[in-house]
């Protein structure tokens, strides 16, 4: 036990490191240089339904600020004890059960998980593309975009966020990071892009 021990914490402590938020949230290209594979992941995502890098990572970043096992808050039940959480939101992109069933069937990605990056990023752009076709939005909007991905496409054409102003500020900072990110981008993603393939492996 006392050689196996060690072991199992040395283990532990490099799980630990591979699935923490990255150190410097605030800037798009440190992301990247501290999560070399998150780059890829978004790239492929983003050649695949055309949904930007900038704008993927925005909208994880407001969901789940990066943590890969981030859960809504537990109701009270007898204003006591821990009750039923909120949602079934989950995981990097916080996505519902059933948002994130359809995704799997219309995708083909039955064995998706949400606190995987590689899959909530392809999720996040899958449904911007998705937000695109139906509503209409543009993929670089991304208040509009990030309004239908809280409110889902029915209850964006419906306006049900009109009236709710914590969602519409949230959407108004997802709009800032994604500027802010983009610009960021702008300076330093060639660098990251040696070794990716023009034609994505999907």
């Amino acid at each position: 036990m006392r050689i196996f021990l060690p072991f199992v914490l040395i283990i532990f402590t490099m799980t630990g490191c591979a699935t923490s938020p990255p150190e410097n949230v605030g800037n798009a290209c440190s992301i990247f240089e501290d999560k070399r594979g998150w780059y890829r992941a978004t790239h492929r995502a983003e050649k695949k339904y055309g949904a930007p890098k900038a704008l993927q990572l925005a909208i994880i970043r407001q969901e789940s600020s990066f943590r890969h096992d981030a859960r809504p808050p537990r109701g009270k039940f007898l204003f006591v004890f821990p009750g039923k959480r909120l949602s079934s939101a989950q995981g990097y992109p916080q996505a519902l059960d059933g948002t994130w069933d359809l995704y799997k069937r219309q995708t083909g990605h039955g064995g998706a998980d949400r606190d995987e990056f590689k899959d909530a990023t392809r999720f996040v752009a899958w449904y911007i593309n998705r937000s695109s076709r139906r509503a209409g939005i543009p993929k670089t909007d991304a208040y509009g975009q990030y309004l239908a991905y809280h409110e889902g496409v029915e209850g964006y054409l419906q306006g049900s966020y009109q009236n709710k102003s914590a969602v519409k500020k949230a959407a108004g900072r997802v709009q800032y990071i994604y500027d802010t990110y983009s610009r960021q981008l702008a300076g330093c993603e060639k660098k990251f892009r040696r070794g990716i393939p023009l034609i994505p492996g999907i």
